[in-house]
């Protein structure tokens, strides 16, 4: 990783901290309300959604296939959460489901980096300032590489991330009255605040889900299912359902597994938005489970990977 790479990955994750902080010393000055918050909810529902629909259950793993103008439009809303260009986020997540919890995972708490908190760190933040987008596009994310809009798309991305921060700056500014004032709560609330959630929700899903939580099938990874961060992770949490099934649609795969991205990609569905969504059989996932369901996993005492299957797209 370049030192240019570095710089601009330690400024992604102070910058949005620094917002928090602001935001902080607002909330105590009551210059926050339901304006704000309004914003600040519609700015992380499209750009999380454009994270878990778009940059990972359409692109990455191809759960289903959409128009080029949807496709397209789902990248630029993940480019929006301010995770990396649709290139890099691919093909680093390509990478750590090729390699997911031994060497060459670019965020395993559990590989290099020693284990418990400095496995933690490295898979939620440290990664960012290491590994993170150093995987080859041409090897794990050849079919975008080959793409003239999505390589336009990635080339983009420190527009995108302006954007990212003008359209929550400009909503604040015409919803409190065109005031500077309001301008400035849209870019605090909308922007920075938002984007610190969406980055931390999604860094959990890299550390939280490797370390803690509940199994319920037999595969080689460290993989785990963490309930409580379901919502606000749009169902991304069931993390080892996923790793089970890396192509389906619905990671959460029982009724009380929320899982707000299925529920879209299904409505999508329906209105003909989406075909061809991955659905993975009852049969199929009683085949693979394990003896006993949920075993609980805790941190570095989890098993060890074993033989490898891998699944990727």
């Amino acid at each position: 990783m370049s030192r240019t790479e570095r710089y601009a990955n330690l400024a992604g994750v102070v910058v949005p901290f620094v917002g928090v902080v602001a935001a902080i010393a607002l909330l105590w000055n009551s210059w926050v309300d339901a304006t704000d918050l309004a914003i600040m909810a519609v700015m992380y529902l499209a750009t999380a959604l454009g994270v878990t629909i778009g940059f990972h259950r359409l692109l990455t793993h191809r759960s289903f296939s959409t128009a080029p103008w949807l496709e397209r439009t789902f990248a630029v809303l993940g480019s929006l959460s301010v995770q990396g260009s649709v290139m890099d986020w691919v093909a680093d997540h390509r990478k750590h489901h090729a390699h997911t919890d031994v060497e060459g995972d670019p965020h395993s708490p559990h590989v290099g980096h020693g284990s418990g908190l400095k496995g933690l760190w490295h898979a939620h933040t440290g990664w960012l300032l290491e590994t993170q987008g150093q995987a080859d596009w041409k090897r794990y994310a050849r079919d975008l590489y080959d793409d003239p809009a999505m390589r336009r798309i990635g080339r983009a991305f420190p527009k995108l991330v302006l954007v990212s921060l003008l359209i929550p700056t400009l909503l604040g500014f015409a919803l409190h009255g065109w005031t500077l004032e309001g301008a400035v709560r849209g870019y605090v609330w909308g922007g920075l605040v938002r984007i610190f959630l969406v980055h931390h929700v999604t860094w959990s899903v890299n550390s939280i889900c490797h370390f803690f939580g509940g199994r319920r099938f037999d595969i080689e990874d460290r993989s785990t299912n963490v309930g409580w961060l379901a919502i606000p992770s749009l169902g991304e949490s069931w993390h080892h359902n996923h790793h089970a099934f890396p192509r389906s649609a619905h990671h959460g795969m029982r009724w009380y597994e929320v899982d707000v991205s299925a529920a879209i990609i299904t409505a999508m569905e329906k209105v003909g938005l989406a075909k061809d969504v991955v659905r993975i059989s009852p049969e199929r996932q009683a085949a693979k489970a394990i003896g006993r369901d949920e075993r609980v996993v805790a941190g570095p005492t989890a098993p060890a990977p074993s033989e490898r299957e891998r699944e990727l797209v």
